[in-house]
């Protein structure tokens, strides 16, 4: 059996009246790769502290038999990166001019410079570009010891984990397997919660409804006949009685049932509301921005120059480049109508930066500031927050008492029910968890107005985007089609490379052969003829091996 790392027991931890932690026990062994999930606010990152040891809870313990690293969501890091760790993720020297994805890189490398047997990781993906992810993805499931990984980046818990932890009401439900299995897995149980409570209401309905009909029976019994005799009459009400008696018992029988019934709460279910969201009306043109010789530099550092690219309206667009590469300084661009720029008219912009939740007012509910630039009904308003999973009487709750990921929730359902026909978001995953980026996902695939958008989450890129626009080497690239479809096109221009200088290959040995033949067959002074004999014989095997390699 593994060596067990780490034990929680009777863990308790409240915020004012709220419990946000209630675990008998949670166990994490050596080589285990626990994907820990859960909504905006049920806890997570407290947990991860908890374990840590940065936070006491109420009661209970955790005992920890081995060393452990975090890295944290954000901030700076105590831990400076050992010399090859920080040369696998391009750290940079600490400076206060570093980009979000470089303080990332940092924190990365320098919890993975412990080699401590546990490592917590927080959110390691925010900011961080596609060789970033990648890099880090190596690393985790490579990692001699145990993980336990909270991340909204879906192909990175089906690569890495094992186990999913999920976190609901504080408590932690464990499921075996990868991220993809234990949502189909959650499904299934929620499918069946669903249908117990369906047939718990049916059966309630069925007994209720025998009840009256009991109910109904007695009191059509209590009625005398017409023209009957006393002697008649007093037969009667002694026969009505024992009816009567027997018809309570029966009925008390239905009522004993139903009180024995165990009440089952309602399941809560994943909102998949069909609706239509965004316009295009009102624009003029095919394209809503065209871009001619645009040019930017940060500092002596150029990001691109002479960029030329067009937005056409109605299209899903993403925008791809590593950190720093310039995909902020882009949209700042666009939405500044800067030079070598031009929005078409008609176009009605709506922005979501990093600043997303200043444009919210904090003494205000989530549903009236969800309404402040919209024209639609309540009803609408409720469901797109409820679809980005902020349903029911949460709607209520002022901004100020909201989570980040719950203000950006607001933020995002004010953008989309807006009456901009051109969104642009820059990261609007980084603050979501990992079911509130479906729902936004599954928003925005309908989504019918134009929309550009920067994410380094793989696959809400391949299932949102229709063409992306790529920033790289200093220059902007387009591509019609899916990331999936460019890998592959990559992927055979890559066969192709490889094809082509195979053929050269060939030809170069083929020429070699050729020249060792003629040797052969007229020696030169100083030629031996075993020697001629060995290197032909070499380069015919060369030949025949390349051949092999040959579709």
């Amino acid at each position: 059996m593994s060596e067990l790392l780490l034990k929680a027991q009777n863990i308790d931890l409240s915020f004012g009246i709220r419990k946000i932690l209630d675990i008998k026990t949670l166990e994490l062994y050596d080589g285990d790769k626990i994907g820990l999930v859960g909504e905006n606010g049920a806890g997570k990152t407290t947990l991860l502290n908890v374990l840590f040891g940065a936070i006491t809870p109420d009661a209970g313990e955790v005992r920890l038999f081995s060393e452990v690293r975090m890295i944290a969501q954000m901030g700076q890091t105590d831990s400076e990166a050992d010399g090859f760790t920080g040369s696998e993720f391009a750290v940079k020297e600490k400076s206060d001019f570093l980009s979000g994805g470089e303080r990332t890189r940092r924190r990365i490398a320098g919890a993975l410079s412990g080699k401590a047997q546990i490592l917590l990781a927080d959110e390691p993906t925010v900011d961080l570009d596609e060789e970033g992810v990648s890099a880090l993805e190596k690393k985790l499931k490579n990692y001699d010891g145990a993980v336990i990984l909270i991340s909204h980046d879906r192909k990175l818990l089906d690569n890495v984990c094992s186990g999913i932890w999920e976190l609901e009401d504080g408590h932690v439900t464990a499921f075996t397997g990868n991220y993809s299995k234990y949502r189909e897995t959650r499904r299934m149980r929620l499918q069946h919660e669903k249908d117990e409570y369906e047939a718990q209401r049916a059966e309630e309905k069925r007994i209720k409804k025998l009840i009256q009909q009991e109910y109904e029976h007695a009191q059509q019994k209590q009625h005398l006949p017409s023209r009957m005799g006393n002697s008649e009459a007093r037969l009667h009400k002694r026969e009505v009685t024992n009816v009567q008696a027997a018809i309570h018992r029966v009925r008390k029988s239905y009522e004993s049932r139903l009180d024995r019934m165990d009440e089952k709460k309602r399941p809560r279910e994943d909102v998949q509301i069909k609706m239509a969201l965004g316009d295009t009306g009102g624009i003029t043109s095919k394209l809503c921005v065209r871009a001619r010789g645009v040019s930017a530099r940060f500092g002596a550092n150029t990001l691109f120059e002479y960029a030329s690219f067009v937005i056409p309206v109605g299209t899903k667009t993403a925008l791809i480049g590593g950190n720093g590469a310039g995909k902020t300084t882009l949209i700042r661009k666009i939405l500044a109508k800067d030079a070598g720029i031009t929005v078409s008219p008609g176009v009605k912009i709506g922005y979501f930066g990093q600043m997303h939740t200043e444009v919210l007012d904090e003494n205000k509910t989530a549903l009236e500031n969800a309404r402040a630039e919209s024209d639609k009904d309540e009803g609408t308003c409720r469901t797109v927050l409820a679809r980005l999973n902020l349903p029911g009487d949460n709607v209520f709750k002022k901004v100020s008492v909201l989570s980040g990921g719950e203000r950006a929730k607001v933020a995002l359902a004010r953008l989309l029910l807006s009456d901009a026909n051109f969104l642009i978001l820059d990261e609007p995953t980084n603050h979501l968890d990992v079911f509130s980026m479906e729902a936004l996902e599954s928003l925005l695939i309908s989504y019918s107005g134009t929309l550009l958008f920067v994410s380094h989450d793989r696959e809400f890129v391949e299932k949102v985007a229709q063409r992306l626009i790529r920033i790289e080497n200093k220059r902007i690239t387009t591509f019609e089609g899916t990331a999936a479809e460019y890998e592959k096109a990559v992927a055979q221009k890559e066969q192709g490379r490889e094809a082509e200088e195979r053929k050269m290959y060939m030809t170069s040995l083929e020429m070699r052969l050729a020249a060792v033949a003629a040797r052969m067959s007229k020696p030169q002074k100083g030629d031996s003829p075993e020697k001629l004999n060995e290197e032909y014989m070499e380069i015919a095997n060369l030949i025949r091996e390349e051949k092999k390699k040959l579709p």
